[in-house]
């Protein structure tokens, strides 16, 4: 079998001046693709800027041999991301792989949210994918071709306390990669996320804070085993998922992984088979929600179509009531 390669594809990677950015950056570059490192430079709350980190890394790759330049503009802003894409486009001619990376963090009990906590981290986990994926996508949909491989989280798909800004923002990366991988079908153009598992500056943040009781407290077990494998949740092992996901020979759209310490699973959304009545009355539901939540015989509805499908079915299965 042949190595994967990225020969003559133009790679923007959001985020890459460090942690799992950096790693998406460098192996892609490493396989021939030509790499538009961004990176604004900011705290892991996204305050600040320093154009040094993105420097380092587009320099890092060229002594490598590879190909890439720094990019500083800000992707939260319509202009950053416009900014970014052109400097692409003027650079190497065309954009084919877009890694939205770019993340911040400003934790809080649900109760202590303020507009200070949420905005900025709903600009940059979601406005962002706008204001970078937009203008990418029409450079893409011109030339018939395109990946694109955003970051979602399991705090979006799963929960998680303390971070109802952080998840709110990483289940709508979750959903905007549906819709895109639909739009995009027709276009050549696939999308795909991934939710990390890796020792990053968010890792270590949450693990501090669960540590000195300044977030949400975890059992003294649960902290034993997350420190004791946090050494390897080396963020390069995740890079491969991202690379495969960013490859013309990948064959999946609009689907999720998981990925940390070199396993991958795929996340998915299962339908139960549930509970049908006609009539249907409050007292049903809590009558019939151990069968309303049964997962034996689930189905993975590709799109809401197939979902309205599944359950027209079930009404056309069902023999009609009679009534007086």
């Amino acid at each position: 079998m042949t190595n994967l390669r990225f020969d003559d594809k133009v790679a923007i990677v959001t985020g890459a001046g460090g942690g799992l950015g950096k790693h998406h950056a460098l192996l892609l570059a490493s396989r021939g693709a030509k790499v538009i490192v961004n990176d604004i430079g900011g705290s892991l709350s996204g305050d600040g800027s320093d154009a040094a980190p993105a420097v380092a890394v587009a320099r890092e790759i060229r002594e490598l041999g590879g190909d890439a330049v720094a990019n500083t503009s800000n992707v939260a802003t319509p202009e950053g991301g416009e900014a970014l894409v052109n400097a692409a486009l003027s650079t190497y001619g065309r954009v084919d792989i877009l890694v939205n990376n770019a993340g911040i963090l400003r934790d809080a009990l649900f109760e202590d949210v303020t507009p200070e906590l949420l905005d900025p981290v709903l600009d940059v986990h979601v406005k962002a994918l706008f204001h970078v994926t937009r203008p990418a996508w029409h450079a893409m949909r011109k030339q018939g071709y395109g990946r694109v491989v955003n970051t979602t989280s399991a705090v979006g798909l799963l929960g998680g306390t303390n971070k109802s800004n952080y998840g709110a923002a990483k289940g709508a990366v979750a959903g905007l990669t549906r819709v895109l991988a639909m739009e995009g079908a027709e276009h050549n153009i696939k999308v795909n996320a991934i939710a990390p598992i890796a020792a990053t500056r968010m890792l270590t943040h949450s693990l501090r804070d669960a540590d000195d009781g300044s977030g949400p407290r975890l059992a003294p077990a649960t902290m034993a085993m997350m420190n004791a494998v946090v050494d390897k949740l080396d963020p390069a092992l995740v890079s491969p998922v991202v690379a495969f996901l960013a490859h013309e020979d990948c064959p999946v759209t609009g689907e999720i992984y998981t990925a940390g310490a070199g396993q991958v699973a795929r996340f998915f959304t299962g339908r139960t088979e549930g509970y049908y009545h006609p009539q249907l009355s409050i007292e049903d539901v809590r009558d019939h929600l151990s069968e309303i939540r049964d997962e034996t015989g689930y189905t993975i509805p590709a799109n809401p179509g197939e979902e309205m499908a599944q359950l027209l079915r079930t009404i056309a299965a069902q023999p009609q009531l009679v009534t007086e």
